[in-house]
This record gives C-alpha cells, structure tokens and sequence, in this order.
C-alpha cells in the first residue's frame, strides 16, 4: 500500500469514527426529544445504529457523552433565550420576555427534564445546569435592568416566577395552556415589580 493510500485509509476511518460519535450524540438528543428522558447506552447505541462496545469506545461513559451533547446543542438552545425586542416600557418588556422564555421552554422540556432527572449522578450535568440558570438570571437582568436594584427577596422571587420549574408546573402539572401560563406569569411579574 502506498502512503497515499495508507493516508487515504487513515483518513477513512477518522472520518466513520467522527460520524459514529456525532450519530451517538445526535441519537441521545433526538430520544429525549421524543420523551426518553433518561435514554440508556443502549437505546442510544440502536438508535445511532453502533454496537454497544462501539458507543463505550467513543465515550468512556454517560457522563462523557453529555459533555459533547451540551457543547453540541448549546449554542442553538441558547440562543431561544436571546434576542427579542427588549425595547419599551418596563411592561412591554415583560410581556416580551415572557413569551420568549415560554417559547424556549417548550422547545427544550425534555432536555431540561431529562437534565433535572440525573443531576444527582452527574457533576457534568450539575455544572451545565448552574451555569445556564446563571446565565438565564444574567439574561433577565438585560430584559429588566431594573431588577439589578431589586430588594433580594424580590429578585429571588423573579427567578423563580420565570423558571423552567415554575414554566413546566403550570403546563404540566396544572395542564393550562400556554397562552394561560403566559398571562399568568406576566401577571405574577408585573405585580411583583410594580410593588417594589
């Protein structure tokens, strides 16, 4: 075999193995999506259609497999989040970011849930969903400047009214519209606010 063969075939096998291991990810992420929220090594290997040595050999565990998930996925999560029209009044402006974040959270409820399910296993998991509550908390501040002078009892309690947690019991666990926990989250905000 010649070295530019052998450079080929090198170069073959890298290739199947970057596949493999974006179709192991690709396959985690789509079981959650469809309400697997807790998918295992196996379900994500038939899925991804590897063997299980196969999955074990491109990530060392579950663990390993939600790092790359998150840095795969994170930016398009975050950016559910972003953006908007953050301009008008203090009352506009929660209306608007109300509805985005109800729009983000409806987009990614299983992978938060799924998340949620096994922070008590994984640090990864823990640290990823610190780091995005910071960052939701940071993105609230940019919606709501006037928060950053808020009482802290008052600025805890926004962060709760505008979590997931509050989000998913409104939807799921009370089973109200989407449009029936928006008006009631901006409700809850603007009275909250508008006592400060």
């Amino acid at each position: 075999m010649s070295k530019k063969q052998e450079a080929e075939a090198v170069d073959g096998r890298r290739l199947r193995r970057e596949r493999s291991r974006l179709a192991i990810v690709e396959a985690a992420l789509a079981l959650q999506e469809e309400g697997i929220l807790v998918p295992t090594a196996q379900q994500i290997s038939d899925r991804a259609g590897v063997g299980i040595r196969s999955f074990f050999r491109h990530f060392e565990d579950m663990e390993t497999l939600f790092e790359v998930a998150d840095d795969h996925i994170r930016d398009s999560y975050e950016m559910l989040f972003l953006g908007g029209d953050r301009d008008g009044t203090m009352e506009e402006r929660i209306d608007h970011a109300v509805e985005r974040h109800a729009d983000a959270y409806e987009s990614v409820s299983n992978i938060v849930q799924g998340t949620q399910a096994q922070l008590w296993r994984y640090e990864t998991l823990r640290k990823n969903y610190a780091r995005n509550q910071r960052g939701l908390r940071k993105d609230l501040d940019d919606w709501l400047p006037e928060l950053k002078s808020a009482p802290r009892e008052i600025r805890e309690a926004i962060d709760a009214i505008t979590s997931f947690e509050m989000w998913h019991r409104l939807r799921y666990h009370q089973g109200l519209s989407k449009k029936s926990s928006i008006n009631i989250l901006k409700g809850m905000l603007k009275s909250l606010i508008g006592d400060d």
